[in-house]
């Protein structure tokens, strides 16, 4: 990873992968999605959230499954056109993605939490890891049923799967599982930090569960 206070001349190509990886990341599928449904805006429903969770309480699961699969698919388009030019552009263009989806610069910084685009950009640079978050998310979902605490225990499992699969060719091209475990903190540390609310109603047993319909704000992962 080059010198962010480096030569501009040498830096700039790893600024504009962060870049392009924001704005990827920044495509609000969620709200366009159901805006093209009918369903007016999305942040007048439920928490206001513009992610997966608040687009299945509109009631349609088909266009609540449409927005993971758009939601994940950017950030790994993200990281595999980043790939063509070396592990450090996919970092940053992942990275970029997450910060895209949690705050776009379209809709004034307030985006989602970055669940279905972390599982997509972990899948294009260590799918091992990405499906064992995957399982991870989901086994807690179905014990529990509380969407917030699936991505909670997900995002902090995925740095200990990298860890753990450090000695397995768990990436893509060519990034190391160093660069690979770096990512999933930083991943991990944004999803917590986006889902503060959530944690404070989890302490106080008010956090509501999977399809339960809500007026409160910031419900679930997005």
């Amino acid at each position: 990873m080059p010198d962010p206070l480096g030569s501009f001349d040498y830096t700039w190509p790893y600024y504009a992968a962060a870049v392009i990886g924001y704005l990827l990341g920044s495509i609000p599928f969620g709200l366009l999605l159901t805006r093209a449904a009918g369903h007016g805006d999305i942040r007048q429903i439920g928490s206001g959230n513009i992610g997966t969770m608040n687009v299945l309480r509109t009631g349609n699961k088909w266009l609540a499954l449409a927005t993971v699969l758009l939601d994940g698919g950017k950030g790994a388009v993200a990281v595999l056109a980043a790939g063509y030019f070396g592990p450090d552009f996919q970092v940053l263009a992942g990275g970029g993605a997450l910060l895209g989806h949690c705050f776009p610069v379209w809709l004034r910084f307030r985006g989602g939490k970055a669940v279905a685009t972390a599982l997509g950009v972990l899948l294009a640079m260590a799918p091992l890891v990405a499906l064992l978050v995957a399982l991870a998310w989901i086994v807690t979902a179905v014990l529990f049923r509380i969407g917030s605490l699936s991505s909670l225990v997900a995002a902090a499992l995925a740095p200990v799967y990298a860890y753990l699969l450090a000695d397995i060719a768990i990436g893509t091209w060519f990034l190391s599982s160093l660069q690979i475990a770096e990512f999933c903190v930083f991943m991990a540390v944004l999803i917590w930090v986006m889902h503060y609310a959530n944690i404070r109603r989890l302490i106080q047993g008010k956090e509501p569960r999977i399809g339960q319909r809500t007026k409160a704000e910031n419900n679930g992962p997005g």
